[in-house]
């Protein structure tokens, strides 16, 4: 028989351990939750706090390589306040390393925003009337901004020549290229987007990974003005670091011969391209990965082009708003963190993010689906509807400005800005449409040589 005071002393000792496990477990999480809020907010790239979007915000998904990548936004004084908030809480809350090029320099959100136009030749400035709104702003602030600075206007052939921020944009290329090396002399990829585009990091990197750095590489969707072919601006393009420093070492010896070129010219991407051609190094065609479209205006089935979309990785998309960024992020972060899915393919955001959308609503008022079908014959959008449905091919129509369009490719559209347009969807057929296009068994990723 054991004496009992044996026994209790016994038992104490047990309890004691115990109570010394659990408060040494309770303390290494601590530190550990203390170290990853740390290493969060000198990254950008942990866990982080509920996010301004009202909803606990997700861990980042994996990124390797990020940290060898610069991501630089192109943005100006008349726009950026209204469009680059959205991406400190959505596209840039998981990148390291980004940088933020205006034509003026100010704070947003606690975030810097540099003047690229600063170093540029002073006499410059002066003698070029693009340079009026910047000469203003430099002198006055934003108070020196007039209602005529924010007057828009459809693109056209030549761009917008009557938009003071448009004109100027294009002096913006060959300085940002020469800042963004100072900035981060050693990053292996540049990643340029602009304030009202989109990008898919992780399908991003996946993609980059497979090309080798230490190359010239330009990547971008292809784009041509006269005899020069350049990445466009607003889709996104990537460059190499050797790219990079052709780049500004051409800027650099022959500064004051492409400043006249940029004067001559209305295209500051078209520029760039030309300097990068100039030193040897091509374009790398990318359509459709990096999109000129918004997603409205995606036509994911098209044969037209010498690629069909639906099975290649699906990086950028460009035309975005505010509210446009944010959903994109929150799709991004709900397949990864639901279904642990990173790579993302047209296939993926037509059958996971559009069709969802056009069959929640069959029949839509004020809304332009793009059919571009005319049917003259048509009285009224009921006969639209029943030519469409005649028709074994027709996906969708449209009755705008009081005349029948239909179309054999869906496309979501977007609200009409005239209020002249109704639209249909037969949702049905679009979904065997879709079937029969089938599951992708690999991701194309298009040339990589």
């Amino acid at each position: 028989m054991v004496p009992r005071r044996r026994f209790s002393r016994r038992f104490a000792a047990l309890v004691a351990a115990a109570v010394l496990f659990f408060l040494y477990h309770v303390f290494s999480l601590h530190s550990s939750l203390n170290s990853s809020r740390s290493s969060s907010s000198s990254s950008s790239a942990g866990t982080v706090d509920h996010d301004h979007l009202g909803e606990p915000a997700p861990l980042c998904p994996p990124l390797p390589g990020i940290e060898d990548v610069l991501v630089v936004m192109k943005t100006g004084v008349t726009e950026a306040r209204e469009k680059v908030p959205i991406h400190f809480k959505t596209t840039l809350r998981c990148i390291p390393n980004y940088v933020i090029y205006s034509d003026f320099e100010e704070e947003i959100e606690g975030v810097k925003i540099h003047d690229v136009l600063k170093s540029m030749d002073s006499g410059v400035k002066e003698r070029v009337s693009d340079f009026d709104i910047y000469n203003r702003i430099v002198k006055q602030g934003r108070k020196g901004l007039e209602q005529g600075d924010f007057a828009d206007e459809a693109n056209s052939a030549i761009g917008k020549p009557n938009n003071p921020g448009w004109k100027l944009d294009k002096w913006k290329f060959l300085p940002m290229a020469q800042e963004a090396l100072k900035y981060k002399s050693n990053a292996k990829w540049y990643v340029f987007m602009e304030a009202d585009t989109y990008i898919s990091w992780p399908t991003l990197l996946t993609w980059l990974a497979k090309f080798d750095s230490n190359k010239p590489w330009y990547l971008g969707t292809e784009t041509q003005i006269a005899d020069v072919i350049f990445a466009h601006g607003g889709s996104g393009f990537m460059l190499s670091r050797p790219a990079l420093e052709d780049a500004s070492d051409q800027y650099t010896a022959r500064r004051a011969e492409l400043d006249n070129y940029v004067d001559m010219h209305w295209a500051g991407d078209c520029v760039l391209g030309k300097v990068l051609a100039d030193a040897g190094i091509n374009l790398h065609f990318t359509w459709p990965i990096l999109q000129n479209s918004n997603i409205g205006e995606l036509d994911e089935f098209t044969t037209d082009l010498y690629r069909i979309p639906w099975c290649y990785i699906s990086v950028a998309f460009h035309h975005l708003n505010s509210r446009e960024i944010e959903h994109l992020w929150k799709f991004e972060q709900r397949r990864w963190h639901d279904k642990n899915k990173r790579l993302l393919l047209h296939s993926d955001v037509f059958r996971e993010y559009i069709y969802p959308d056009i069959a929640s609503l069959s029949t839509r008022s004020n809304w332009d689906n793009l059919s571009d079908e005319d049917q003259p014959f048509a009285q009224t959008f009921e006969d639209c509807r029943q030519i469409c449905e005649a028709r074994k091919t027709c996906m969708q129509y449209s009755w705008r400005g009081g005349k029948c369009y239909i179309g054999s490719r869906p496309r979501l559209g977007s609200s009409s800005p005239t209020g002249d347009s109704t639209s249909g969807f037969l949702t049905s057929r679009i979904r065997e449409l879709m079937d029969k296009q089938g599951i992708c068994r690999a991701p194309e990723f298009g040339s990589l040589s």
